[in-house]
């Protein structure tokens, strides 16, 4: 695999009232999929924006977004934007996450099913694994763990896929964001050898 330079990252900000978001900025080795990154990017944070206006309860309140990178290595990118937000007098906000994950060579975003092969049956797999967890780190669950969605929320952080959950989706509400990391090398049999698991699974050059 040819050697291949982490893209830049700028953080940028949107500032007024009550309301501060970080975001981040790529700039990577192709122009147009520069651009359409950082057009998902700002589309997305612009989502979280929104939806959180379905839980404030009043004119007066409190919102911060944040970013993390979680992968910047072999052409893809892979990071989750976080959005909290408070009203007054609120006892507890409501915190938001949403993961992109890209080929920066291309500009395209791969969903969860995009990971896999076509026809394989990914869901069971990673629903397996997942099941095996929750009971494994006595995780409580609001409903007894049936199966993930076809795309379910994810990152790629080294060579690990990491499914995640929402605030209350499966766990009561101080879980936080319920993580399973699965190894890269477990689901191998189901992964094509573009996908970026299986880049991010091969050997140093």
């Amino acid at each position: 695999m040819p050697f291949q330079f982490p893209v830049g990252i700028r953080t940028r900000e949107i500032a007024r009232t009550g309301v501060t978001i970080y975001y981040p900025q790529i700039s990577g080795p192709n122009p147009a999929a520069e651009q359409a990154i950082n057009r998902t990017i700002v589309n997305q944070v612009n989502a979280l924006i929104k939806e959180q206006g379905k839980y404030l309860t009043s004119a007066n309140f409190q919102m911060i977004g944040h970013y993390e990178i979680k992968t910047n290595e072999r052409g893809i990118l892979s990071l989750i934007l976080t959005n909290y937000a408070i009203s007054v007098p609120s006892a507890h906000g409501m915190t938001l996450a949403k993961a992109l994950t890209f080929d920066v060579n291309t500009g395209r975003q791969y969903a969860l099913s995009e990971l896999f092969t076509p026809g394989s049956d990914y869901v069971t797999v990673l629903s397996d694994q997942i099941r095996l967890q929750i009971r494994e780190r006595d995780i409580q669950t609001l409903q007894p763990f049936t199966t993930i969605s076809p795309n379910q929320d994810y990152y790629l952080a080294d060579k690990a896929l990491v499914i995640f959950f929402q605030l209350y989706e499966i766990t009561p509400y101080y879980y936080g964001f319920p993580m399973f990391p699965i190894s890269v090398y477990s689901v191998q049999s189901i992964t094509p050898d573009q996908s970026p698991l299986s880049i991010l699974s091969a050997d140093i050059a």
